[in-house]
Formats: structure tokens, C-alpha cells, sequence
């Protein structure tokens, strides 16, 4: 099952996203920009075999939940984000923030 959701982060609105997968569920939170999402994300990948693509993403392990999601700290982040200003140990919905 896929669940879509707006979230609203200091006015403005963000799209979450959770997919339900067998012992396991997708969560992402995505602007326009970037996004940020669960320990399923390989920022390595992105930032050593995807460079090209210039994806702005932050990675939150142990997450269960979007509401933690937001609320976690990022474990990692691509090279893209660093250049937003977007740093490991910040709080997701901080990252969501610099991705306007």
C-alpha cells in the first residue's frame, strides 16, 4: 500500500510519502528540491555513481514513522544537500527547510 500525505512545516507544505513493503516500509519526505528519507536510502550511490544527477537528499536510520522522520536526525546526506547548507545531524524538518 502507498500512502501520500501534505505535511505543513512552518507554512509551507511538503509531500510524505510511506510505502508499506513486506517487513519493511518506504518513508519519504519530498519538496520541490530534495527530500529526506529512511536508513533505505544509499547516499553513497548518489553521491559516487549519481553525481551527475545532483540529488539533494537526507538519510534518518531507526525511523519508523514520517512524524520521526521529521524529527530525526539526519544520519548522512548527499554532497548537493552540504552545498544548501543541509548537515549530518540535522533534524529533518530543518533539512526540508533549506530545500525550498
Amino acid at each position: 500500500m502507498i500512502n501520500l500525505s501534505p505535511v505543513e512545516i512552518e507554512g509551507h507544505t511538503f509531500l510524505a510519502v510511506s510505502v508499506l513493503l513486506p517487513k519493511t516500509t518506504l518513508l519519504v519526505v519530498t519538496s520541490e528540491k530534495g527530500y529526506i528519507m529512511c536508513g533505505a536510502l544509499d547516499v553513497g550511490l548518489l553521491n559516487e555513481k549519481l553525481k551527475d544527477l545532483k540529488v539533494i537528499a537526507g538519510r534518518a536510520v531507526g525511523v519508523r514513522t514520517i512524524e520521526q522522520l521529521l524529527d530525526a536526525p539526519l544520519e548522512s546526506v548527499t554532497l548537493e544537500a552540504e552545498n544548501l547548507g543541509i548537515k549530518k545531524g540535522m533534524i529533518g524538518k530543518d533539512a526540508l527547510l533549506k530545500m525550498l
